[in-house]
């Protein structure tokens, strides 16, 4: 009899363990133009990640990025929250 509840409780723990990392996080993105006099104001991009703690901030912050087009510089900084 305590032979048959452990197979199944010790999938129940693997499955709770494995997916209760796994949550909705915000990565929030400042973006900034240089360059020309009018260009927008700085914005503000969103982004949803599904994903590990570790692995959604990695993602988030591989959207920051910096680069230059007609002489207008565009920053992108991203963080997690």
């Amino acid at each position: 009899m305590k032979r048959r509840l452990v197979i199944p409780a010790l999938f129940v723990c693997m499955v709770v363990g494995m997916s209760s990392c796994v949550r909705d996080y915000i990565c929030y993105c400042d973006v900034n133009y240089t360059g020309y006099p009018g260009l927008p104001d700085s914005l503000h991009r969103t982004y949803e990640i599904t994903d590990k703690k570790d692995a959604a901030k990695s993602l988030c912050e591989q959207q920051t990025k910096t680069y230059e087009l007609n002489g207008i510089k565009t920053e992108e900084t991203c963080r997690l929250y």
